[in-house]
């Protein structure tokens, strides 16, 4: 059946590589449910520290100050994840899921307990960083567990749980964050990680036993480094570009060519290196390149555009923090259910090309209801029109990563989940630059237009306008003030629609390479082989 590790035998067939019969060894649908809520307990962790830290940045300038430095509570965990991403795909890769996997959810853990504990804005930055490096394994190490001990055409139904919890997540993160928040104290955002986090750590310690890897290959250290250093230069772009420095500044050109320097000096390095950080040779692989662009036009598209519904929805709307979080839930129920209806097909036919075209068409027309939104559009209307994204977005999240796993070999799964999850992270930070470039362009000339006409005494502009300080303005100021932030949020979704329509796009580019099940005959592994315990 299978050799001692199966570590290099392919998991499904794809362009160029032979169908792989034999090799790998899965898991019984009994053990999978066993290990999945480890699995799902260390996603949900990492997707909430993402989000629930917003509606709590307030408060935590009350107590520690540092506003001016505020952006960065957010970026070093996002910028930290994001470096580490590609190392934990490639070394658990190379040396076993499980080790890497516990490894980071104790730094998670441990950079919970001290941001909860920090007495500054300096601190709470360092130690959001340190979080951040655990976090960069939590999501890398359940999906590429995932696509271990699943073979591809079983894949999809049980990916549809982690669509599942990314939407409550998101849904949820700054609902959960503004209640604690407001009950306790924000120090418990983090503190709240230490008995969850303790659980999933201990749980994954006993049920989780996967295979071991020898490789004689050194690591990669100098591409996993440049590679770092162009993810740093691309968030920083995204986080200063046009905010921070102007866009000609020598700062952000100076960005720029560290950025296409350090990308070529690590192309040359993976062409030469051993065992490459990120191997080239899977770029070869027709589905797995189309999926890669696939991914980061729908971080631009997506992750960029929703930046600034709350702040549509907490000033025109007149929401709270955390009202604004439950006016998602159309988007959730949407996502879940194409999700789990995807995930169920394709594990019922083999086919999947479909639902990344569909999800494409559903991403298109959810940004141009969007990009029709005023000042006098309903709750229920947006409601509507968050159920149409959200329905593209369950047929293109986890289809991308089954795609991407499935176009590799074994060997290979971590690169195909961590690469998945850097294009969306970039191209999120893209969008968030680019589309917050003409967010604050179109505000800011809608209140300095208003301004003009009020004799220049508006208390408000549009590089400072903040929702509370809307509801204090005149009946008369107030509806000016509304009809630019319409038109601003108007400029962002209708800036959106090219890329979503490139997600379609590309989705026709995607062949329909026959997912694996098990093989024929194929026996479920004893438990002393490596399967799980208990």
């Amino acid at each position: 059946m299978s050799e001692a590790t199966g570590d290099s035998a392919p998991v499904a067939a794809a362009e160029g590589r032979p169908d792989g019969t034999a090799g790998d060894t899965f898991l019984s649908h009994r053990q999978i449910m066993i290990l999945l809520p480890g699995l799902l307990m260390a996603m949900l962790l990492a997707m909430l520290d993402q989000l629930v830290v917003g509606t709590a940045l307030p408060r935590i300038v009350g107590d520690l100050g540092g506003a001016t430095h505020l952006s960065w509570v957010v970026t070093a965990y996002v910028l930290a994840s994001t470096i580490t991403t590609p190392f934990y795909g490639k070394l658990g890769d190379m040396y076993g899921r499980k080790k890497l996997f516990i490894f980071s959810i104790a730094v998670f853990l441990v950079g919970s307990a001290l941001s909860g504990l920090s007495s500054s804005m300096a601190e709470l930055i360092t130690f959001r960083a340190i979080q951040g490096l655990g976090a960069g394994g939590l999501i890398v190490g359940a999906m590429a567990t995932l696509g271990e001990v699943v073979p591809p055409r079983e894949r999809g139904k049980y990916m549809s749980y982690f669509m599942v919890v990314m939407m409550l997540a998101t849904v949820g993160g700054p609902l959960v964050g503004g209640w604690i928040t407001t009950a306790f104290s924000w120090r418990w955002i983090f503190y709240i990680n230490l008995p969850l986090g303790g659980a999933a750590l201990v749980y994954l310690i006993f049920v989780m036993n996967l295979p071991r890897r020898r490789v004689e290959h050194k690591i990669d250290y100098l591409g996993g480094i440049l590679l770092g250093v162009v993810s740093t230069a691309v968030i920083l772009l995204a986080t200063w570009g046009g905010t921070e420095y102007q866009w000609g500044s020598w700062e952000i050109i100076a960005l720029i060519v560290l950025a296409v320097a350090a990308l070529a000096w690590f192309l040359v390095t993976e062409r030469r290196a051993a065992e490459p950080m990120l191997p080239l040779h899977v770029f070869r692989i027709r589905n797995f390149s189309v999926t890669m662009v696939l991914t980061t036009f729908v971080g631009i598209g997506l992750f960029g555009a929703m930046t600034f519904l709350p702040f549509y929805q907490q000033t025109i709307q007149g929401a709270s923090p955390t009202m604004s979080g439950l006016l998602m839930t159309p988007m959730m129920v949407g996502s879940m259910v194409t999700s789990v209806l995807a995930g169920q097909l394709t594990t019922k036919t083999g086919r999947y090309r479909v639902f990344p075209i569909v999800g494409g068409v559903l991403m298109a027309v959810g940004m141009f209801l969007l990009s029709r939104i005023g000042v006098h559009t309903s709750r229920w209307t947006t409601g509507f029109d968050y159920a149409i994204l959200g329905l593209g977005m369950g047929c293109l999240m986890q289809m991308m990563s089954l795609i991407a796993q499935n176009s590799v070999e074994l060997k290979d799964m971590g690169v195909a989940t961590s690469s998945r999850m850097f294009f969306q992270q970039m191209g999120g930070s893209l969008g968030v630059a680019a589309f917050g470039a003409v967010f604050a362009h179109k505000l800011t000339a809608s209140m300095s237009s208003l301004a003009a006409h009020s004799g220049g005494k508006l208390p408000v502009s549009g590089v400072s306008l903040d929702p509370t300080q809307v509801t204090t303005l005149p009946a008369a100021v107030k509806a000016e003030v509304f009809a630019g932030i319409a038109q601003a949020v108007h400029s962002v979704f209708l800036w959106t629609i090219p890329a979503a329509v490139l997600v379609f796009v590309f989705a026709l580019l995607i062949k329909e390479v026959p997912l694996r099940g098990r093989a024929p005959g194929e026996e479920v592994p004893a438990p002393e082989e490596g399967a799980l315990i208990g």
